[in-house]
C-alpha cells in the first residue's frame, strides 16, 4: 500500500476512534475543518457573506466554501453522508436490579446486528443535558472503560441453540450488565455526575449509547483491510470532510459553492430536526445565497445547476454468501467506489448523476464499480432519494464497499479510503 493510501486509512481509523457517537463525530469533523481554515458560525447569528464556514446542530454538521468570485445563481456541489450507526441506546430510566446484577435497559437503534454486540467490552458515549442558570446545556460524555457487558448464554443451557440458531429478544435478552448490586456501587446518575464533575441533581436527561471499546486497525495478511466499528457511515463522513479540506487547501479556482452535510438519524429514517428529511439543509443553502445578496430566484436558479453526491457505504461481495448478490454487479474491496442504482428509487442515481461522478473519478484516476441488488431481494436506502426530492437537484448515490454492514465490527478495504477521498475532492472542484 502506498504511503498516501496508508495515511488516509490511518486517518479514518483515528477519526472513528475519536467518534463513538454522532456528537463526537461532529466534534472531530469540526476540528479537521477548523484546521483547514473554516470558522464555526451559530445558526442564530447573522452570517458573513462568502468564505469557509460550518455549523453544528446536535449530531449534524454542515460546512461550505464559497468562491471569492461567484456569479449570482451559480450552482453548488454537495456531498451528503451521515454520522449515526446502529447501536444500543440507554433508556431514560435504565437501571434494573435482577438476581444480584445491576443492569442498564437499552433500546436497539437502527438495524443493528444485535448478535455482534454480545460478549464485547462496551463503553458509553453521547451527550448529557446538565442544569444551569441559563437553562439546560449539553455536555459531551465518553467513558472508555468496560462498563457494560452482554453475556451470551452458554450452549449447555439451551438445547435448541444448535437446531434453531441464536434468537435474541430485545426486551428481555439485550440488557447489559453494569455491575453487582451487592457491591453497592454508584447508580447510573451518580456515574454520570462523577464523569462530568457536576452535582447529581444537575443531571437532567441524556442521549447516550454504547460503543465497542476495541479500536479500529489495519488487518489482513498485508494490511489490505481496515477493521473498525461504525464504518457505516463514518467512512463516508471522514472522506467527505477530508475532501472539503483538500479542496479548500488546494486553492483551486472554482465556480460553484462546495458543501458537505453530515446528518444524524439516517439509520432510523432521517425524519428529525437534524436528519436529512428535515429543513436544516434547505434553510442553510438558501441562507448562504441570501448572505451573498442574491434573490430567491437566484437561489432557485442555483438549485437547477446543483449536483449532490449521497455518500454511504456499499455492499462488498461476501465469498460465503454469493447467492445473495446480483452476479453482474459484484463489488470488490480496494477497487474503488461504487455507483449505486435502484430503479425503484431506493437510490437516487440517474444517468446524468452517474456520468458526472464517473467523469470525476476518471479525472482523479480512480476506478469505478457499479452496484445493483438482486431482483428478488429488498434494497436498503440512503439520504439520496429524500434530498433529491426535497431540493430537486441531480443526485448520485455512491459508496465504497464493506463487509458486515450494521455489525458492531465492520471491514473495508484500506486503499478504498484514499480512492473515495480523491473522487469526492474531484467532484467538489469539478467545472461545469
Amino acid at each position: 500500500m502506498d504511503p498516501a493510501a496508508t495515511a488516509e486509512a490511518l486517518g479514518l481509523i483515528g477519526f472513528i476512534n475519536s467518534s463513538p457517537s454522532p456528537y463526537h463525530a461532529c466534534s472531530a469533523a469540526s476540528s479537521m475543518l477548523e484546521q483547514a481554515g473554516f470558522s464555526r458560525v451559530a445558526e442564530a447569528d447573522h452570517w458573513p457573506a462568502g468564505g469557509n464556514h460550518l455549523i453544528v446542530r446536535g449530531g449534524t454538521l454542515l460546512a461550505w466554501s464559497v468562491p471569492d468570485q461567484i456569479a449570482a445563481g451559480a450552482g453548488m456541489r454537495i456531498v451528503g453522508a451521515h454520522t449515526d450507526s446502529p447501536n444500543l441506546r440507554i433508556r431514560p430510566q435504565p437501571e434494573r436490579d435482577r438476581s444480584g446484577y445491576r443492569q442498564l435497559s437499552v433500546d436497539v437503534y437502527g438495524g443493528a446486528l444485535v448478535n455482534s454486540w454480545l460478549d464485547r467490552d462496551l463503553g458509553i458515549s453521547g451527550r448529557v443535558a446538565v442544569r444551569s442558570s441559563f437553562g439546560p446545556v449539553t455536555r459531551l460524555l465518553r467513558i472508555d472503560r468496560p462498563l457494560l457487558r452482554l453475556a451470551q448464554l452458554a450452549p449447555h443451557l439451551d438445547g435448541k441453540l444448535k437446531s434453531d440458531g441464536l434468537r435474541l429478544n430485545p426486551q428481555t435478552q439485550l440488557i447489559p450488565i453494569l455491575g453487582l448490586v451487592a457491591d453497592d456501587g454508584p447508580h447510573f446518575r451518580d456515574l454520570l455526575a462523577a464523569e462530568l464533575e457536576v452535582e447529581l441533581d444537575s443531571i437532567q436527561s441524556w442521549d447516550l449509547m454504547t460503543h465497542d471499546l476495541a479500536p479500529g486497525r489495519l488487518a489482513g495478511q498485508s494490511d489490505e483491510f481496515l477493521s473498525s466499528p461504525r464504518l457505516d457511515n463514518l467512512g463516508s463522513s471522514y472522506c467527505a470532510t477530508r475532501a472539503l479540506c483538500e479542496f479548500v487547501q488546494s486553492a483551486a479556482q472554482h465556480e460553484d459553492t462546495a458543501v458537505i452535510c453530515l446528518f444524524d438519524h439516517e439509520e432510523v429514517g432521517s425524519t428529525s430536526s437534524t436528519g436529512a428529511a428535515g429543513g436544516m439543509l434547505p434553510a442553510t443553502l438558501e441562507r448562504i445565497c441570501l448572505c451573498l445578496g442574491w434573490t430567491r430566484e437566484d437561489f432557485l436558479r442555483s438549485m437547477s445547476q446543483t449536483t449532490l453526491v449521497s455518500a454511504d457505504m456499499a455492499h462488498a461481495v461476501n465469498p460465503n454468501y454469493l447467492e445473495h448478490y446480483e452476479p453482474g454487479h459484484l463489488l470488490h474491496l480496494n477497487q474503488g467506489p461504487a455507483i449505486k442504482v435502484n430503479v425503484n428509487q431506493r437510490y437516487a442515481t440517474d444517468a446524468i448523476g452517474s456520468a458526472i461522478f464517473a467523469n470525476c473519478c476518471e479525472a482523479a484516476e480512480v476506478p469505478v464499480q457499479h452496484f445493483i441488488g438482486r431482483g428478488d431481494a429488498p434494497c436498503g436506502s440512503t439520504i439520496g432519494p429524500m434530498l433529491s426530492a426535497r431540493l430537486g437537484v441531480t443526485t448520485v448515490d455512491v459508496g465504497f464497499p464493506q463487509l458486515a454492514m450494521h455489525s458492531a465490527r465492520e471491514l473495508c478495504g484500506a486503499v478504498d479510503v484514499c480512492l473515495m477521498t480523491r473522487a469526492l475532492t474531484a467532484f467538489l472542484g469539478a467545472q461545469r
